[in-house]
């Protein structure tokens, strides 16, 4: 495994980490608490030293099994969870410094950890950003010791740009894949970036970039992959990365023919994030102790040849710029 710096914390952390909405259950499938320690322990076993998860993960039973598995381990394994998302209905008028000093709190509670490695905001309405006391209140937090940093976790890069004004923002996580381009083309290029820890998420376009899907491919209702294709429950961003689905399987077929090999496809799409010096870590998820294994050897691949980045920035460009560009 290799190593880099996230932002103004000055950790050192693993350049692949382990994203845990779907670890031991989610989109659709019931919790496994002992599968979730598998996976979680496998990627420490793995060099793995950063996990992201959210107090919303199967309703803190993700963080509840990243804390023990944490607290099992004799390595130093950085803790990343999230807060905001259980505020219904999810508007700006929800989000006050109470309500998430609470979710802190909770956090706490499901992890079994003294403190919070690094908390961030969970995709908030964009006002959000734009109000001092949220901010402030985790500056209150970080003095006392409850959180160690603070991120943000953003849907748009106009909404990382207003978070990276506040002092004590020391990450970015946004959506960045190869049907995800706008990222390296404007935040990256920010004269301040290499404040700012980058945790690229979404790496495989909720399984389209795995080259596994089909037209045929059959979702479960409790699946975001079904119900939220259009955003009908949240960001439809978050789901395929806000493409549209045949022409994401059309696309994956280019990307096939490109990256031919013994590699899967999943691994060449992680490599790429990898391919951009701003990203810290990207957070791929898991529901397998397998896909946990097959993740990290993307850190071992080659680097992906300057002929065929530009081939990928041209399937995005012929397939979805002109759709989602603006959108995000």
């Amino acid at each position: 495994m290799k190593y880099r710096k996230l932002g103004k914390t000055e950790w050192s952390i693993s350049e692949i980490s382990l994203g845990t909405w779907q670890v031991g259950g989610g989109w659709g499938k019931t919790f496994d608490d002992k599968l979730a320690n598998r996976i979680i322990h496998t990627a420490i076993d793995k060099g793995i030293n950063f996990m992201d998860t959210a107090d919303v993960y199967d309703g803190g039973l993700s963080e509840a099994a990243v804390g023990k598995a944490v607290r099992e381990s004799p390595e130093r394994i950085f803790v990343a969870t999230k807060c905001g998302r259980q505020i219904q209905p999810h508007i700006n008028a929800g989000y006050t410094p109470k309500i998430l000093r609470a979710f802190v709190e909770g956090s706490l509670q499901n992890t079994g950890l003294d403190g919070i490695d690094l908390i961030q905001l969970h995709c908030p309405p964009t006002p959000v950003y734009m109000r001092d006391e949220i901010f402030e209140l985790f500056e209150k937090l970080k003095e006392e010791g409850k959180i160690h940093a603070m991120g943000v976790s953003v849907e748009t890069v106009d909404e990382a740009l207003a978070a990276m004004k506040y002092e004590i923002v020391s990450s970015i996580q946004i959506i960045f894949n190869m049907f995800r381009l706008k990222p390296s083309e404007t935040l990256f290029s920010q004269s301040e970036i290499d404040k700012f820890g980058i945790i690229a998420r979404v790496p495989l376009a909720s399984g389209l970039l795995t080259g596994k899907l089909t037209e045929e491919s059959v979702f479960s209702k409790d699946d975001h992959r079904e119900f939220n294709r259009h955003g009908e429950a949240f960001d439809k961003g978050e789901t395929f990365s806000g493409v549209d689905y045949q022409k994401g399987l059309q696309a994956v077929e280019e990307l096939k023919e490109l990256f031919q090999g013994d590699e899967f496809l999943a691994t060449w799409a992680i490599r790429w994030v990898l391919m951009f010096p701003q990203v810290s870590t990207v957070i791929p998820g898991a529901s397998k102790v397998e896909q946990v294994i097959n993740n990290v050897e993307a850190s071992q691949l080659p680097e992906i040849s300057i002929s065929q980045m530009e081939a990928v920035r041209h399937i995005y460009s012929k397939y979805f710029k002109a759709d989602i560009h603006h959108l995000w």
